[in-house]
């Protein structure tokens, strides 16, 4: 392995796969008899969430070791910033992918994942700060460091952890809220993003899925959450259209920005469909978890190719 090429951004497949388990948990009630949870579908995936979280890990800690200017650079360089977040966001999700099985374990994984997070957040701030960053440098990516935040009550509220989960999720909703307009702004005023990190702008359905169904799990009154819902189906749609052409971008590890997103559509489809109880919006939840389980098979086998060529 080529250590000083290895992105701290190659933590997304740990998102990818681990939130499409979390996800196909919380879908399952919804399919009795086709999704069962725990079960051979849920739990395949975050085994192997769990297993790219156990390679990457020393992995990069190597590459940090050996090539530390080069790990100074994903952490300055305004393009990847934000992706260095999907190490703490991605540990959370682990956290709670093993939560059933190892609580201790879950538990010091997620407190690392709040800690870790809250940090990267200072120095995005902080980097923010110091200026000298372009529009043309701002990408979605930075929704992973800022609002991260609203990732982490998932698993953080089953291992009863609401009041950390309330702080994180408060900030990344509201960092959130500021940032949305200006990647919005970006894509009309900047030039097009490069055509490898195209994938990133499906980063933008994270927020309004995630702030609808962790909001409601944090404050069940605050039923006018559920307006995000149709937005996202509408977003998402907008970003299918978008993405038509995709065969034609070239593959990297900004492919794995499809995933999570669409996890968390799914997720919010889920939670939308449990409350409604009606054929409609179950038949939505299951094309959503299709969707979803559709990309990462796809990213994860292209990824799985392209390193197979690599050593061939």
């Amino acid at each position: 392995m080529n250590l000083r090429a290895l992105p701290i951004g190659f933590y997304g497949a740990v998102m990818g796969l681990a939130g499409l388990g979390l996800t196909a948990r919380a879908a399952a009630p919804l399919f009795p008899g086709v999704v069962r949870a725990p079960a051979y579908f849920t739990e395949l995936w975050v085994g192997l969430g769990t297993l790219a979280f156990i390679l990457l890990v020393p992995a990069y800690a190597a590459k940090l070791v050996r090539y530390p200017k080069a790990v100074k650079d994903e952490f300055t360089d305004p393009v990847q910033l934000g992706f260095c977040s999907s190490l703490p966001v991605g540990m959370s999700l682990v956290a709670g992918g093993i939560g059933p099985y190892s609580p201790l374990a879950a538990s010091i994984l997620w407190w690392a994942a709040f800690v870790v997070l809250l940090a990267f957040q200072g120095w995005a701030l902080l980097r923010l700060l110091g200026g000298g960053i372009e529009l043309a440098q701002v990408n979605a990516g930075w929704l992973i460091v800022f609002g991260g935040g609203f990732v982490l009550p998932g698993p953080g509220i089953g291992l009863g952890y609401v009041e950390a989960s309330r702080f994180s999720f408060g900030f990344s909703t509201v960092a959130a809220a500021l940032l949305m307009p200006l990647l919005l702004y970006r894509a009309f005023a900047a030039p097009p993003l490069p055509a490898v990190l195209r994938p990133s702008w499906f980063i933008l359905l994270a927020p309004p899925t995630l702030i609808y169904v962790n909001g409601l799990a944090l404050y069940p009154e605050a039923a006018f959450l559920e307006i995000l819902y149709p937005f996202s189906l509408v977003l998402a749609a907008a970003l299918l259209l978008y993405a038509r052409h995709l065969a034609r971008w070239p593959f990297g590890v900004p492919w794995w920005a499809f995933t999570f997103p669409l996890d968390a559509l799914a997720y919010a489809a889920a939670r939308y469909a449990l409350d409604r109880q009606t054929e409609l919006w179950r038949a939505v939840a299951g094309a959503t978890l299709l969707l979803a389980t559709l990309f990462v098979v796809m990213v994860l086998w292209k990824t799985l190719r392209s390193a197979a060529s690599r050593r061939a």
